[in-house]
């Protein structure tokens, strides 16, 4: 049976959505195709209609999870206007985010599997960084001066590094350490007390 050309980008879509959140739970190559389609309720064959290659539906999929990345920054920011950057400090480096394998920090789930990846991959990588580098620029420039790329890059390194470290160590108390630091130095660094 012919699939109409709106179901077929509607089961795109949902492939894509399924592979962002489960590549960030099992590395790029924690989960294999037959896996992530029945995952998303399609056949293994669907997805070479779909998809030119893996490749292809990692660059897309983490194109979708540094999206909702980003959605979920700007989720905290309208939640706290008075404080922003606290608002996404505060959300990233939370317990909660820590505990998020499927739909946390794409940066965190899969910098490294993006590391060992073409180009393309990195890419879609790079773009998600960079906007978040414009969020962070813009946030600390409203306090800052002519420093604020230095600190947001500064800032950025903070929040992935302790939320990685909280993620791999197995004392509870050791990861919240982390997170709770990282919040702190973010504030320490935002405030410009830090050069």
């Amino acid at each position: 049976m012919r699939v109409s050309r709106v179901q077929a980008e509607e089961n795109r879509q949902t492939v894509i959505n399924v592979a962002s959140r489960l590549f960030r739970e099992h590395g790029f190559d924690g989960i294999g195709l037959k896996d992530l389609m029945e995952a998303a309720g399609l056949t293994q064959g669907a997805f070479y209609k779909q998809f030119a290659s893996k490749e292809d539906l990692e660059i897309q999929a983490s194109k979708r999870a540094l999206e909702s990345a980003s959605c979920r920054w700007t989720t905290a920011m309208t939640a706290n206007p008075e404080d922003p950057l606290g608002a996404v400090v505060g959300f990233y480096l939370s317990t909660g985010h820590r505990e998020e394998r499927t739909d946390g920090c794409p940066i965190v789930a899969l910098g490294s599997d993006a590391a060992r990846h073409g180009d393309e991959v990195k890419a879609s990588f790079e773009a998600g960084i960079r906007t978040h580098l414009e969020v962070l620029e813009r946030l600390i420039s409203q306090t800052q001066g002519e420093e604020f790329k230095g600190k947001a890059m500064a800032i950025l390194s903070m929040m992935v590094g302790a939320l990685t470290i909280s993620r791999v160590v197995n004392d509870p108390d050791l990861a919240k350490a982390f997170l709770d630091t990282a919040v702190a130095q973010v504030r320490t660094i935002a405030a410009g007390n830090i050069e």
